[in-house]
């Protein structure tokens, strides 16, 4: 995967204006309407219908990416080399041939792979919905796609399609499911897209004569007609579309191809990066949490756990339980959704500390998840870090150091309270609301605490232990 802001800082020339991130802190994206060729059903519908399509996804909160394809062969390394990048992007990191790519099919066998586990393990861990890369930019078609010969069925022994599979165990197990799908990277695809890298040709990306050729030619011939297949071929399913990396091939005018397709789903639900000026659904933040979120915009931060979305043997470097978790409440208590990623292996296996951490994350929903599911973001103006004046973020702006003492979701008339750093007394100067009651969620008696509420000041008295080691939810019951 390489999504804008992580092209951007390595230098990939992904240019589309529309994804255009000015505001990387979180300001309110540009709302000025735009005359598409096309109009998408986000420039027809009515607010009232919008929040009726967006509401499942901004119940949900917690979602999971799945990255996983031929890449995980090399897992990170081809002929004795390592790349230094993200695992999936290898192909082109490391210019390998497109017959040299496409014969890794031959090997391409994941016996080791189950619906069933993976669908169990977002559901144990308290995700609500997958998205899993359909078509990642190496053009390789993870389903039975009769577009193109280049697929998990056709050219692989497995034989078998794996989002089929994901479908059926999504409905048994009631988990949504959604499709990523790269509509203008094609590596192997001749004329399709490619980011500009080393000495690569400098207009079209290429390092192999084979991918030479007409992208309109590999845009109606492979990629419209395989996400049509996407979106007839699995009963209902996808609920997500998710795009990627438009670059410049992706005009007004043939997004809008796309957008005809899109607009026979209604009810579908598609992120900022189809290009040529849709804006899509969802802001989508890459492996960083905005500072104030994307007011007035419904935003999902997609993260890794290590440092690649792909398989990559050799990277263990493996954020903490804690740390995902903070990133789960900090992405809640500014309103959006935390789409956090595993990198199956060659065999269709997830990494065992992916699975460890996903399961520990469950067992804090288990008790707390009424803090993060169908809330909204906090009510307060309590700054949750500050801007460095010396260290420098993306594009040159100041970087964004948070702070851990405790972030707010709310939910009707509560108010939680998620607290890292745990003190006897809770105190906040200026409480919007007045409280009734309080209790932490974690007591199964919901044993009142006493309070004072003196003006707009706020003080809550705390047992001397934290009930959890990494974030005790105080539930503040309010009038209004």
């Amino acid at each position: 995967m390489n999504l804008l802001h992580r092209s951007i800082a390595t230098g990939l020339l992904l240019a589309s204006a529309s994804l255009a991130h000015a505001q990387l802190q979180g300001s309110k994206p540009d709302e000025t309407p735009v005359n598409h060729p096309v109009p998408a059903i986000q420039d027809t519908e009515t607010p009232a219908q919008r929040d009726a399509r967006m509401a499942w996804w901004r119940e949900a909160r917690f979602g999971m990416f799945i990255h996983w394809g031929l890449y995980s062969i090399p897992a990170g390394e081809w002929h004795g080399q390592r790349t230094t990048h993200i695992g999936e992007w290898i192909m082109n990191d490391l210019s390998i041939p497109v017959a040299d790519y496409k014969a890794f099919a031959t090997q391409f066998n994941p016996t080791g792979f189950s619906a069933h586990d993976i669908v169990a393990l977002a559901k144990s861990a308290g995700m609500k919905y997958i998205v899993i890369t359909a078509k990642h930019h190496d053009g390789f078609a993870m389903f039975d796609s009769k577009a193109d010969p280049f697929n998990i069925v056709v050219a692989t022994p497995f034989k078998r399609d794996p989002l089929k599979e994901l479908a059926e165990e999504c409905r048994k197990q009631g988990v949504k499911l959604g499709f990523y799908y790269s509509q203008a990277q094609d590596w192997t695809a001749p004329g399709g897209a490619a980011a500009v890298r080393g000495d690569h040709n400098k207009e079209t990306g290429h390092w192999d004569k084979a991918q030479d050729g007409s992208f309109d030619e590999y845009l109606h011939k492979k990629s419209i007609p395989q996400i049509k297949e996407l979106l007839e071929n699995y009963k209902g399913y996808p609920v997500v579309v998710w795009f990627d990396t438009p670059t410049k091939a992706m005009t007004p005018e043939r997004a809008a191809e796309v957008v005809k397709l899109l607009n026979k789903y209604p009810n579908l639900i598609w992120n900022n990066r189809l290009g040529g000026t849709y804006k899509g659904d969802t802001e989508t933040p890459e492996q960083y949490i905005p500072a104030q979120g994307y007011p007035g915009r419904d935003w999902e931060s997609c993260m890794t756990m290590n440092d690649t979305w792909g398989f990559k043997y050799y990277d263990t470097n493996f954020k903490s339980t804690e740390t995902l978790l903070r990133n789960l409440i900090d992405i809640a208590s500014k309103g959006g959704n935390y789409l956090l990623n595993i990198g199956p292996d060659s065999k269709g296996i997830v990494p065992q500390p992916e699975v460890e951490r996903l399961q520990q994350m469950g067992q804090w929903l288990k008790v707390n998840g009424e803090a993060i599911y169908g809330t909204s973001a906090t009510i307060f103006d309590t700054p949750t870090g500050t801007f460095s004046t010396t260290e420098k973020g993306r594009n040159g702006q100041p970087k964004f150091i948070p702070t851990w003492n405790w972030r707010s979701t709310t939910k009707g008339n509560k108010v939680y309270v998620e607290i890292f750093d745990w003190k006897n007394t809770f105190h906040v100067d200026k409480m919007p609301r007045k409280v009734t009651s309080t209790y932490l969620l974690a007591d199964p008696a919901h044993k009142p605490l006493k309070f004072t509420q003196n003006g707009t000041a706020l003080d809550v008295q705390l047992p001397e232990k934290a009930l959890d080691p990494i974030a005790t939810v105080l539930v503040l019951n309010t009038a209004s």
